[in-house]
């Protein structure tokens, strides 16, 4: 078994803070890093080309389009867990969707009727592992094991299985990628994170959420600590007075689609 503790002139990324990479494992460059906008604006160009031969689109009328809106994407790692159905009434009634990246072991294996809930109600359901294992210190073989039985579970409860995945930690390679690729699965990182697994603080919590979004921001959140789900009610009023129209991670990379492999960060 190829051990990929390490890797040779490649590059691991890991996401430290909401601003900050720090390239380690090689001397290399992480390959297939994708801006949001960069990703649209590709997209964009491919289709005005594409118009002429087809010029019939789906209508999404009733969906942000954040090449002209100032979007920002709201995630939740780690569940679902005991409070996300609170955490669901909350977007429910602010009529916004999330995307979240769940873990299995504890976690989707547990709350089957919360994942369906989710689906229901139209957030995006990602993949953040059966365990929390950091991927770029296991094998192929490892990284694929902790993958298949969430996207197993998503699949099954749901009729679908995810195309966005998280890596725990934010620490990904271009050996994790290629994993990735094979499994169908685009990664997504983050720009702004309110380390809510060290505070019970609300307040601390919004106000971090709050000082660090910028348009095309990823928020990182996590609905199973205490200080969170209260917390994301003035989130989304403050930002929506902001100006930001609060997506999921696909429609903030609309029109293009994810890509299996591609990691997305702004």
């Amino acid at each position: 078994m190829t051990r990929l503790r390490k890797p040779v002139l490649r590059a691991a990324v890991t996401l430290v803070t909401g601003a900050s990479l720090f390239l380690t494992g090689g001397c290399g460059t992480l390959h297939g890093v994708k801006a949001p906008h960069d990703a649209r604006e590709a997209a964009a160009e491919s289709d005005v080309r594409k118009s002429v031969d087809s010029p019939d689109s789906p209508d999404s009328s009733n969906s942000p389009d954040c090449m002209v809106a100032k979007c920002v994407a709201l995630t939740f790692d780690g569940g679902p867990s005991e409070p996300t159905p609170k955490l669901l009434d909350i977007l429910k009634e602010k009529k916004v969707h999330a995307t979240f990246f769940l873990q299995g072991k504890g976690h989707t294996d547990t709350y089957p009727d919360t994942v369906l809930r989710m689906s229901e109600e139209g957030h995006e359901i990602a993949n953040h592992t059966w365990s929390h294992k950091v991927l770029t210190d296991l094998s192929a073989e490892e990284i694929e094991a902790e993958m298949k039985p969430v996207q197993d579970d998503v699949r099954r409860i749901t009729g679908r299985a995810p195309v966005l995945m998280r890596p725990p930690q934010g620490r990904t390679s271009d050996d994790v990628s290629a994993v990735m690729r094979k499994l169908g699965l685009a990664q997504v990182l983050w720009s702004v994170t309110a380390k809510d697994y060290a505070t019970t603080d609300t307040a601390l919590i919004t106000r971090r959420v709050l000082d660090q979004t910028r348009r095309d921001g990823i928020i990182l959140l996590h609905d199973r600590y205490k200080g969170t789900v209260p917390a994301v009610p003035g989130i989304i009023d403050s930002l929506r007075r902001r100006g930001y129209t609060i997506v999921t991670v696909s429609r903030l990379l609309a029109p293009a689609s994810p890509e299996p492999g591609t990691i997305y960060r702004p």
